[in-house]
């Protein structure tokens, strides 16, 4: 029937952990740039906001 899928190397298993872990580091940051987006919008479009 279905051919199992080919072996993954050594190089493209590793390649595939690194690939993994910069997505992660990625997905943390994008949280962390939503937030701080969130925070400064709110901060500039309250009445009471710091003035500068």
């Amino acid at each position: 029937m279905d051919d199992p899928p080919p072996a993954v190397d050594v190089n493209e298993r590793a390649e595939l952990e690194r690939l993994r872990r910069e997505n992660a580091e990625l997905r943390m940051d994008r949280e962390f740039l939503k937030k701080a987006a969130a925070f400064f919008a709110a901060e500039t479009s309250s009445p009471s906001g710091r003035s500068r």
